[in-house]
């Protein structure tokens, strides 16, 4: 039998800091739970606070381990940090394989840190389902800063965007990711390029690819070009001014007219996750073997689904 859970309660006890209650609400919030929801919309009117920063880029780019250190040097602000670290599924168990996790050790004792590692489960885009629900819930929990690091599948991890109000592209050199990762079209999505391992041969050339890309874009474009700084990761050099950068760019932007931008994604996130999570997965089973059999085109499945959708399951 489920538990019957009290969210006006526990709502108050996440917006006052509780650390007990702020992990059960994530739980709730990750297992897309009716708990989980009303304990969101409850806590909504007190988001707008924290500032989140997406960190994305190809595998082995460094993301976690940038994540800790923009932690350090937020903790020693006496900023409070909130990370969401997308981990790969187990093709086992599904559930997260907690690598990010391991590598933010340093953290586990300070209340002013609260990570929660997540699945991503086969979502593309390098996210996990309920993640803009999640750093709405740590941003509700008067989280300063929400730092959100997708998985690192690769070249098509532009579902961040949507979410963040910042994002980093995190590239390193000599890799052959990094070309890659500028052809898949992260250039679109990077508010700001962080070329981690800088003491690496080849991350003035890399640095060179990617103002070179940038130069490409038309005026508007041009004038909007995402910064690029180089850091150590490992070692936390230029972390500092990588903070300072991510900042600026957030503030000439201004803060009003990225909320209402990032929103406008936000909702058609949503809703688009709404409408699939409405339709019964027997149907796409069924559109699904009729266009197998090649009984029925593509086109047709998803105008039957669309129709069902109007006329209510």
């Amino acid at each position: 039998m489920t538990a019957v859970v009290d969210t006006g309660s526990l709502s108050r006890r996440v917006a006052a800091g509780d650390m007990r209650a702020l992990a059960r609400a994530a739980t709730l919030v990750e297992s897309q739970t009716t708990a989980g929801r009303e304990l969101i919309a409850s806590l909504f009117p007190q988001t707008g606070h924290a500032l989140v920063v997406g960190i994305t880029g190809p595998p082995g780019a460094g993301k976690s381990t940038l994540a800790d250190q923009l932690a350090k040097v937020l903790r020693r602000e006496n900023k409070t940090v909130g990370i969401i670290a997308i981990d790969p599924s187990s093709p086992y168990s599904h559930g997260a394989i907690l690598g990010d996790r391991i590598r933010m050790q340093d953290h586990h004792a300070d209340p002013g840190v609260f990570i929660r590692s997540m699945a991503s489960r086969g979502e593309l885009g390098g996210l996990a389902r309920a993640t803009l629900e999640m750093s709405l819930l740590f941003d509700a929990a008067k989280r300063d800063v929400v730092l959100i690091e997708t998985v690192g599948a690769g070249q098509d991890e532009v579902k961040i965007a949507r979410l963040a109000d910042i994002t980093v592209v995190v590239l390193v050199p000599g890799s052959g990711d990094d070309v890659q990762a500028i052809k898949a079209g992260i250039m679109e999505i990077a508010d700001v390029f962080a070329i981690n391992k800088a003491d690496l041969p080849g991350a003035e050339r890399l640095e060179q690819e990617i103002w070179a890309m940038q130069s490409i874009a038309d005026e508007a474009g041009k004038a909007n070009a995402a910064p690029v700084r180089r850091v150590v990761a490992s070692e936390g050099g230029g972390v500092e001014e990588l903070l300072f950068v991510i900042r600026s760019v957030y503030e000439k932007r201004g803060p009003r007219n990225r909320r209402l931008e990032t929103w406008m994604l936000r909702l058609r996130e949503m809703l688009r996750d709404s409408l699939l999570d409405s339709i019964p997965d027997s149907e796409f089973e069924r559109h699904a073997q009729l266009v197998a059999a090649k009984r029925e085109d593509p086109y047709a499945a998803v105008a039957a689904l669309q129709s069902q959708l109007r006329n209510g399951y």
